[in-house]
């Protein structure tokens, strides 16, 4: 799995990276942290991502998966829904307290860095996670809290709406009490628990088709 830390694409949370790949590595599951770049337009990061998941293929990686929090759940979201070559998709992805939509005006300072202020519709609908999801699209684990004041949970419900609209399977967490940024949310009361459900999750959907 290939880890993606929030920071609003102006930074990189430090404690939604390394300390995610070590518990996916407790549980069995190969994972790294990929640093996108930080502070550029859409679709650098993309582009960024596309390749390591094209390098990690390379190298014989048969199933992958992306992990992201906040922008780096926007990021691992549109990796695994936009359109793309072969080599560069993904089998599955969990998103973290994501930003999903570009349309919203919560969490602005993200969308300002990506597509800047005179941002068209268009292209704020192609950055959209719901707008990007197909029947075709990959299985999706996601989590939220219903508190988050800096990315409310309505960008978790129009992703999972679109995910049900479309068959795609899909398992959603939303947690009544929690702020923004948890990352591995331990100790934080009911939250804590998203490791745990994500975990047996994530080894279905890495395990080789049979």
């Amino acid at each position: 799995m290939i880890v993606l830390p929030g920071g609003g694409y102006a930074a990189h949370a430090a404690h939604e990276a390394e300390p995610v790949a070590r518990w996916l590595g407790e549980i069995g599951v190969s994972a790294s942290v990929f640093r996108y770049p930080l502070n550029v337009r859409h679709p650098a990061p993309l582009d960024a991502l596309r390749a390591e998941i094209a390098r990690r293929r390379a190298a014989g990686a048969q199933r992958i998966g992306l992990i992201g929090f906040s922008a780096g759940g926007h990021l691992a979201g549109l990796a695994a829904l936009a359109p793309g070559a072969p080599g560069q998709t993904v089998q599955f992805a969990v998103l973290g307290y994501a930003i999903t939509s570009m349309e919203t005006e919560t969490y602005r300072p993200a969308r300002l860095i990506l597509l800047g202020e005179d941002a068209s519709a268009r292209l704020r609908r192609s950055t959209s996670l719901d707008a990007l999801v197909t029947p075709a699209s990959p299985p999706f684990f996601i989590w939220h809290t219903a508190e988050d004041p800096y990315v409310p949970p309505e960008h978790t419900y129009r992703l999972a709406a679109a995910l049900a609209a479309s068959g795609v399977p899909h398992a959603v967490h939303v947690f009544a009490h929690g702020p923004h940024g948890l990352g591995l949310a331990q100790d934080a009361g009911d939250p804590a628990i998203w490791t745990t459900l994500a975990s047996a999750w994530i080894h279905e959907q890495a395990a080789p088709p049979g």
